[in-house]
């Protein structure tokens, strides 16, 4: 009886490990992707226009986790960063994006995305890098975004209206690029809430490529918490600039070319010991250029050509080493390496001593005729004058006799001692 309950057990063990291998077999791939999110890009890869096929490896078969540009979390399996760059999608970014609850990384870089940014940006309280530079996006940049930020690049799209004072208070930013959009208005003056770049030690923990604009080129890095760059150029902008944006002394690349910017620049730039690229080119700026300035010496780029700066440039082997085309545009500027100064602007040691001599020569010009009025005003009186001149010699005569009188009583005076 023992054994044939032993037979039937084991019988039953053997269909089940055979009915289980039958279900392994019909399912190659245990999906570790989370299932929001990988019905969310299921969701994204239909309502888009992939011509290239470029995520055609987005297969609902496969684990989402293992598609291109797509990386998981190995602890909560969620997605955490999406890196579609030079894909040439056309579309929107749907609203189910919102299910993704833990991205860090967002690279849309260079695509044909349009649209407005969903709103829900806001949500993703984790996002680190939001990189949606050279696309087609429109609409206003949304106020709310994550405090984790370390890099916004809304380069090259077309966003209109202001800049949203909320983005000078992420904390964490080392990177803002919002250059060639149609924004406006002034700058944010709550600038300086970004004097905490200095003594952020915050990083992403993924080795992510950023286009970076500097210099005048791009070139492609890696993200560097060392790195701060501020690029608003190619808007309509307009306005003074914030004292407190000269205070930001991390910061290493600053470019605002191209824009309405007024006023002039601030003796304190000269405090921005780290920069390494300056461009204030194509604005309106005008009065001279501060001699704090020369004190840039990490300056390795700088253009300020086609505003309305005048007098002369500031001597310093920093801003001489810099060829003409950094200071054109300028009619009234002068100086090296322009030399377009005239003898007493290129010389101003020499104008000083040329006023100094003048000075001396009117002096002594001013003695001698004082000299000669006096001396022919007296005399002239005494010509002209004949109880003036009676008198004068009477006075003359008495003099020379007690000088005589006196002279006699001294000598005798010695004799008899």
């Amino acid at each position: 009886m023992m054994t044939i309950l032993t037979s039937q057990i084991s019988f039953l063990l053997l269909i089940f490990i055979t009915t289980f291998h039958k279900s392994m077999c019909s399912n190659h791939t245990i999906f570790r992707c989370n299932e929001k999110d990988h019905e969310t890009l299921s969701t994204f890869k239909k309502g888009i226009n992939d011509s290239f096929g470029r995520i055609s490896t987005w297969s609902t078969e496969k684990d989402c986790c293992v598609w291109k540009g797509v990386l998981c979390d190995n602890i909560t399996n969620r997605v955490t960063k999406l890196d579609l760059n030079y894909n040439q999608l056309e579309g929107s970014i749907p609203h189910t994006w919102k299910n993704l609850k833990k991205p860090r990384v967002m690279n849309l870089w260079s695509n044909r995305l349009s649209g407005e940014l969903p709103l829900y940006f806001s949500y993703w309280k984790q996002l680190e890098i939001m990189n949606l530079g050279e696309n087609e996006f429109s609409g206003t940049i949304p106020i709310m975004m994550s405090q984790n930020l370390l890099v916004v690049i809304l380069r090259a799209n077309k966003f209109e209206g202001t800049i949203p004072q909320q983005l000078f208070n992420l904390s964490y930013l080392i990177h803002l690029d919002l250059a060639h959009n149609k924004l406006s208005d002034s700058m944010p003056k709550c600038v300086y809430n970004l004097t905490d770049m200095a003594t952020i030690q915050k990083t992403t923990v993924f080795p992510t490529t950023i286009e970076f604009f500097t210099k005048g080129q791009d070139y492609v890095s890696r993200i560097q918490k060392e790195r701060r760059t501020i690029d608003l150029s190619g808007n309509s902008l307009s306005g003074e600039l914030p004292l407190e944006l000269f205070q930001l002394v991390q910061v290493q690349t600053l470019n605002l070319s191209h824009n309405n910017f007024v006023g002039t620049i601030p003796k304190t730039i000269g405090g921005m010991k780290n920069m390494k690229s300056l461009d204030l080119s194509n604005n309106k700026f005008f009065g001279e250029i501060p001699q704090g300035m020369s004190l840039l010496t990490f300056l390795s780029y700088l253009n300020l050509s086609y505003n309305n700066f005048d007098g002369r440039i500031p001597i310093g082997t920093q801003l001489q080493s810099f060829n003409a085309s950094s200071y054109i545009g300028n009619p009234k500027l002068c100086g090296a390496p322009l030399n377009n100064c005239t003898t007493e602007e290129e010389n101003p040691g020499n104008a000083e001593n040329e006023d100094d001599e003048s000075i001396r020569e009117s002096l002594y010009l001013g003695m001698g005729v004082g000299f000669a009025v006096g001396f022919w005003g007296i005399c002239g009186s005494l010509f002209l004058i004949r109880k003036w001149r009676h008198a004068y010699f009477r006075l003359v005569d008495r003099v020379g006799d007690y000088l005589y009188v006196t002279v006699i009583v001294k000598l005798n005076s010695f004799r008899r001692s």
